[in-house]
């Protein structure tokens, strides 16, 4: 079918608005008339990394919401005219699917990062017949329609504004997840987040929801630390200051049980996991290449570290859990969001960049607006 998309051809050039055509859904496929979609930092990494990883023209966004109005012959769990969030994608066949952990799908980078399908089929067209990736996280949401897959859909009740939505399925859930599932931060356990972006509060809110002791939030920008303060942070230090670390273990007594990275730089993962208290981990969930100089010292006393992907989340069951808690007032993730029409992508992209904004989302009508 034939929809207007956003295409990023030149990562140093603004995206094209143009009309492209999607390819028929297949089986376990959907059709989905995109809302409103969330842009996350993620979706601006074809412009940070090296030419030549992501496979340009493409368009991205995978935090949309929106509306189903068409089903493969295999799809049985939505039907056309139900409201969904779409997120991650994953095959549903290897082992860590099988265990419940579809963020650690074996073919995770595959379905989500390479922009294509598993048989590296494009999945749209532009109008000169020219191929275009379309299949970024499995849904490629930057667009008005969006195919996604049975798997990466969860449904919500209709009666929910779909503006507000989309981030659920990657950011707000990453670090949600990251501190409810993955660390399973516990009442009365410490934990300090580092880069108080959608993801970061998003981790400061969980932390306040199960009543962890210090929540201490790091970063530079003065308005960010304010609001995670409002949001459940005891503490909010500037990241520009040398000595974090130090006043970290000052305020805790010997240092935090937890830490997440949000901000992928690594001085910054460093700083992380000296904050550590003995036993401590350190969850990463930023996206970069650069290396870590790390001194194994830091490692000691068993402290730990790992990559955390989707906050270790099952999106459909996940997402209405944190759904309930906004709609009971305990998870306010709608602060962080300021919606921008769909013509107005790039802007959106410079205020999230420069921090004006947290959570841009792009509405495709006004359907759902807040």
């Amino acid at each position: 079918m034939r929809t207007r998309a956003a295409v990023l051809r030149d990562p140093t050039a603004p995206y094209s608005v143009e009309e492209i055509e999607l390819a028929d859904p297949r089986d376990d496929e959907l059709i989905v008339r995109v809302t409103g979609v969330g842009m996350c930092h993620t979706d601006m990494i074809p412009r940070l990394l090296p030419p030549g990883i992501f496979p340009l023209p493409m368009v991205l966004g995978h935090e949309g919401a929106g509306v189903v109005e068409a089903v493969g012959r295999g799809v049985t769990a939505v039907r056309p005219g139900d409201h969904v969030v779409l997120s991650f994608e994953s095959c549903g066949a290897c082992e860590r699917c099988h265990r419940g952990e579809p963020s650690y799908c074996h073919h995770f980078d595959l379905l989500n990062t390479s922009g294509k399908r598993r048989d590296e089929s494009a999945g749209a067209v532009s109008a000169t017949g020219e191929q275009i990736a379309a299949r970024w996280f499995g849904q490629s949401s930057f667009a008005e329609h969006a195919v996604a897959t049975a798997r990466n859909v969860v449904r919500v009740d209709p009666d929910l504004p779909l503006s507000l939505l989309g981030p659920l399925g990657c950011g707000i859930q990453t670090g949600a997840g990251s501190v409810l599932l993955e660390m399973g931060v516990r009442p009365g356990e410490t934990i300090a987040v580092f880069g108080a972006g959608a993801v970061g509060l998003s981790a400061v809110m969980a932390a306040a929801l199960v009543n962890a002791g210090a929540i201490i939030a790091v970063d530079v920008n003065p308005a960010r630390r304010e609001l995670a303060l409002e949001l459940g942070a005891i503490t909010a230090l500037d990241g520009a200051d040398p000595e974090i670390a130090a006043r970290i273990r000052d305020l805790t007594g010997g240092g935090v049980n937890y830490a997440l990275d949000t901000t992928a730089i690594p001085s910054v993962i460093v700083t992380a996991l000296s904050s550590l208290a003995v036993r401590g981990f350190c969850g990463l969930v930023g996206v970069g290449l650069e290396e870590i100089p790390l001194n194994p010292y830091l490692l000691g006393n068993g402290r730990s570290m790992s990559y955390l992907l989707e906050g270790s989340a099952v999106p459909q069951v996940f997402i209405p859990q944190l759904i309930e808690l906004w709609r009971r007032g305990r998870f306010p993730f709608d602060r962080l969001v300021r919606t921008y029409p769909f013509a107005d992508i790039d802007k959106a992209e410079a205020d999230s960049r420069a921090g004006l904004t947290v959570k841009p989302v792009l509405l495709t009508s006004d359907e759902g607006s807040l």
